[in-house]
């Protein structure tokens, strides 16, 4: 494995040009790699339940799910809400586990946190990959392996942490926007891939049979066991660059590696005992409360005793340095970015995890369907030729965001963002509307396309530009803390939009969640305007 270099300064420039950046850079492209995939786990959930939909319509005897339905198979809108729980479920554990890992490098290492994350991911990814073959197997055991993924949405704080400390502050932008937009692409690649892999047995024996149905008398094979199992062997090599290739920094305390995983291993724990909170309160606790109160209160659940349990059950050789770093909760401007980059980190992250079933439960009712391109032609609609698009774009066009921000300031790059998030968000809603009262819903999947594609460029841009004024508004020694819990916080969008959708879905209106989306966004507005953006505003940025 790579040693830990004895000095490390890469503001002096001699150092960066002799030492440092040869050793940077290489951890850098295998961090990428890792957080990609960290991504894909984490987020194939929705594509999973797509393909399971997809198969019980088919045929009503896969994935025959009766859970908590008293022994009941589900209706069809009984049967798309419950779905939605699982890419939920991974997107409450990810953005739980975010919390710890915005203090892990500090305390455990860099390649040992990269190492051990990948580590991590492998087992959910080869379990689920095991509990797919067998369309029986139990619903709450993919709640649990959803859960488990969830460590691939915690990598994303401690990941970007870990990337800061290796450039100098003249190279930041360039290092964590590669790690953080070719991280988040993870999304788009998994969308893009998995359609292809569950083709064929590409593991033959051990891959498991296909799942067999018939559409219009025509006999269909599918192994969806692969959108788990095609990351194992992925991640293995990665697992392994990771421990020979990337290094650990001297400034950073972690002691003996046995300890440091140790120690990785204990944060990891406490992230995963406030993500049970949540979803056990999700799943099993029934409250005389709107569904809508009760998902936000799920949410505030899990932070809060993540929170806790940081600050209440971590030995005192890592208390000391989570305390200094907890100040940030005394600063407003905290709460502030944190209510805005939730509108844009948390509805591209909430979009991606969403976006695979909700297509289909908007606009794909049994048979062929065609669609219309400007009336030039049509071809068959298939929604997984398109599901990668919007992620793609929402990955790539994030460092234009920041960009935009050095030349224009961060404030004004996110005002108008957000002016086009409200129109796009509304415009969506409006189409889905048209499309649910259609006999024909195809007809405006075009149109939603183009129209969703448009906001995920928008959840992009304004990603950009939030994460550039974070720096400008806080200290050195809060930007990093702020930078963790934001990122946390916002990685919650993956939960909170699939659940909205799904108790939309079930009372036969989606658009009304965009409707509410658009409002949000329309707050951010105000918030972004009065404390930024206006010409007397308390900071400039």
């Amino acid at each position: 494995m790579a040693a830990t270099p004895e000095r490390w300064d890469v503001e002096d420039e001699a150092f960066w040009d002799s030492t440092g950046k040869q050793i940077a850079n290489r951890n850098l492209w295998i961090s990428i790699p890792n957080l990609l995939c960290g991504f894909s786990v984490w987020l194939y959930w929705g594509m999973i339940a797509k393909t399971m939909q997809r198969l019980h319509f088919a045929n009503p005897e896969l994935f025959d799910f009766t859970f908590r339905n008293n022994g009941a198979s589900y209706d069809e809108a009984g049967y798309r809400a419950l779905l939605f729980t699982l890419p939920a479920v991974a997107g409450l554990a990810g953005a739980t586990l975010r919390i710890p890992n915005s203090f892990m490098i500090a305390i455990c290492g860099g390649r040992n946190v990269k190492f051990m994350t990948t580590v991590l991911l492998i087992i959910p990814a080869a379990a689920a990959g095991f509990a797919l073959q067998d369309p029986g197997t139990p619903f709450p055991a993919f709640i649990v392996l959803a859960a488990l993924s969830g460590v691939g949405g915690g990598a994303f704080a401690s990941s970007m942490s870990n990337i800061s400390f290796f450039f100098p502050k003249r190279m930041q932008g360039l290092a964590l926007g590669l790690n953080a937009g070719l991280g988040n692409a993870g999304v788009s690649v998994m969308q893009f891939l998995i359609p292809w892999a569950i083709t064929f047995g590409m593991f033959g024996a051990i891959g498991g049979d296909p799942q067999t149905f018939v559409v219009d008398g025509e006999t269909h094979q599918i192994w969806i066991q692969n959108a788990a199992m095609v990351w194992v062997p992925i991640m293995t090599v990665l697992a392994i660059l990771a421990w020979v290739m990337m290094n650990n920094l001297p400034q950073h305390d972690c002691g003996p590696t046995p300890g440091a995983i140790g120690k990785y291993l204990w944060l990891q724990g406490i992230g995963f005992l406030g993500a049970a909170v949540g979803v056990g309160l999700l799943i099993f606790v029934q409250l005389p409360i709107p569904e809508l109160v009760r998902i936000f209160l799920v949410l505030a659940a899990a932070v809060i005793a993540t929170l806790l349990a940081m600050r209440f059950m971590t030995p005192q050789s890592i208390q000391e340095p989570l305390n200094k770093q907890f100040a940030i909760f005394g600063n407003k401007h905290n709460w502030v970015m944190t209510w805005l980059y939730v509108m844009t980190f948390g509805s591209f992250i909430g979009y991606a995890n969403a976006f695979p079933k909700l297509i289909d439960d908007v606009f794909v009712t049994e048979g062929d369907q065609m669609i219309s391109w400007f009336g030039l032609f049509e071809t068959k609609l298939v929604t997984s030729n398109f599901i990668w698009i919007g992620a793609a774009v929402g990955a790539f066009i994030r460092p234009v965001g920041g960009w935009l921000s050095d030349k224009l300031g961060g404030a004004r790059v996110t005002q108008w963002d957000t002016w086009v998030m409200v129109a796009s968000t509304i415009l969506a809603g409006y189409v889905v509307s048209l499309a649910g009262q259609s006999d024909h819903p195809e007809r405006y999947f075009l149109p939603f396309l183009a129209t969703f594609i448009v906001l995920f460029a928008t959840t992009g841009i304004g990603n950009g530009s939030t994460f550039r004024m974070i720096p400008i508004i806080f200290s050195k020694e809060q930007a990093g803390p702020v930078l963790g819990w934001t990122s946390a916080i916002a990685a919650y969008g993956a939960y909170l939009i699939p659940k909205i959708f799904a108790t939309q879905i079930k009372a036969g209106t989606p658009e009304k969640a965009l409707y509410g989306f658009a409002v949000y966004y329309a707050s951010c507005l105000v918030v972004n305007w009065w404390f930024y953006a206006r010409k007397n505003a308390e900071i400039k940025c």
